[in-house]
């Protein structure tokens, strides 16, 4: 049996702050691509330029995980991908359920990423009989009858819910009730979880909203800046010899 369940990442006992959490995986991603690069070392300017935040933030966070750099060398890229990773606790097979296996669900089974960054799906989960069996990315898919088993045998504490809205907070429930504290949410609903168990939501619909806002926005800024834009030379020659209403002054000047 897995053993996920019994081991947790340090990071709460140790004080790391949940915006500092959050950044992480920003950092070891940037990091990740450095190594592949056979990159030895970078500097905390560059590290934070290609994570997305200032390079103050970014040594605030590491002096969280004791790592400073050398000045004028910078960050060893090898060391503080091994770092990172301990911290988030990939060093370890973290086992994980999909619950919901239609288009999203399926994409995410078929998702690459998961066994290089410390996951296994160790099952797929559906409440449709007909889909019981039907491989899906090498797995076949199981019926939410065998739900509290697979978990219990699998020994998962990470559960994703890729299931309509209606359903969401029973499958959430159920998995609470076998075991696992910890849910990755793509269903449109907020979850209801007691005390110790940690959700994520994924909502790619406020995101595109977010978006929108940012579009329209814009497009307001844009027409603004050409409302307030000087006339053209033509419409200055037109206004020559006017007076301020526009009309021609009633002497004109000699």
């Amino acid at each position: 049996m897995a053993t996920g369940r019994t081991h947790r990442p340090a990071t709460r006992s140790r004080g790391i702050p949940e915006a500092t959490v959050a950044r992480l995986p920003l950092y070891l991603r940037a990091l990740t691509a450095l190594s592949e690069r056979s990159v030895p070392t970078v500097s905390s300017e560059e590290l934070a330029t290609a994570a997305g935040v200032n390079s103050a933030k970014l040594r605030k966070d590491f002096s969280y995980l004791g790592s400073y750099g050398t000045r004028g060398v910078g960050y060893d890229v090898e060391y503080l991908v091994y770092q990172i990773s301990r911290e988030l606790g990939l060093t370890q097979d973290w086992p994980v359920v999909i619950v919901g296996i239609g288009n999203l669900g399926a994409a995410l089974a078929n998702y690459g990423g998961f066994a290089s960054r410390g996951f296994r799906v160790a099952a797929l989960i559906d409440a449709d009989p007909a889909m019981a069996g039907k491989p899906v990315a090498g797995l076949p898919v199981k019926h939410t009858d065998e739900l509290e088993a697979i978990i219990d045998d699998n020994g998962v504490s990470i559960g994703v819910i890729a299931t309509p809205a209606g359903a969401a907070q029973q499958v959430c429930e159920r998995l609470v009730a076998a075991g696992v504290t910890s849910i990755l949410n793509f269903a449109p609903t907020v979850l209801s979880v007691p005390d110790g168990v940690d959700v994520r939501k994924v909502d790619l619909s406020i995101e595109l909203q977010i978006l929108a806002f940012h579009e329209q926005r814009k497009a307001g800024e844009e027409a603004m800046n050409d409302n307030d834009a000087p006339p053209a030379p033509a419409a200055r020659a037109a206004r020559r010899g006017k007076g301020p209403d526009g009309d021609v002054p009633a002497v004109m000047p000699a």
